[in-house]
């Protein structure tokens, strides 16, 4: 099974280092010198880490074969992946791989069914489950344990605790006034 564990960011000086946008819980072992990272576009695969190292909070590479701040820089972006057997876990009971959370249905704590997930979408500030509801709508539910108090693989269940609004999908063919002026719709506070 492929796991992305990074995402390569901005030069680092001008001896070829890179910034990592690391996405995994063990970047010692899957950063380490001599690792073979896979990567996306696979046009730079394989990606061997020559050295690594931390500075001031960030996790800096260097790729064999990569001298310059030019190099660095054409990897700006990659996606860093590495393989991991199909049965493997993360150390951590409360992290999850994102082939695990696929195709898990989604309910709320009432047990009202909300879809499966689709994909796991990993942004600066946070991770959100893509939730495919059975009307087809996409809901976003960020991936915090405010919201996601309980995954359980083995049940095949996530169950979420959405504040009000976020499973509540806007018409695509009603603009925001129509919305507003519906029947039931609270009165603008300017009227």
């Amino acid at each position: 099974m492929r796991i992305v564990i990074g995402r390569i960011g901005r030069p680092h000086g001008i001896k070829g280092e890179v910034t990592v946008e690391v996405r995994t819980d063990s970047p010692d072992i899957r950063f380490a010198p001599g690792v073979v990272l896979l990567t996306e576009p696979v046009r730079v695969s394989p990606l061997t880490v020559a050295a690594v190292r931390w500075h001031s909070g960030r996790l800096l590479l260097l790729a064999e074969g990569v001298h310059d701040r030019t190099g660095a820089e054409a990897l700006r972006g990659t996606i860093l992946s590495a393989d991991v057997p199909d049965d493997d876990v993360p150390e951590d009971p409360e992290e999850f791989y994102d082939h695990q959370l696929r195709g898990l249905r989604v309910v709320t704590l009432a047990g009202v069914e909300v879809g499966v997930i689709d994909d796991v979408i990993h942004l600066p500030a946070q991770d959100l489950l893509a939730v495919r509801r059975a009307d087809g709508v996409e809901v976003l539910v960020p991936f915090v344990a405010q919201i996601v108090p309980r995954v359980d693989l083995a049940a095949g269940l996530v169950e979420i605790d959405p504040p009000p609004g976020l499973l509540e999908i806007q018409d695509p063919d009603e603009s925001p006034a129509d919305a507003a002026s519906a029947p039931g719709a609270p009165a603008d506070p300017g009227e």
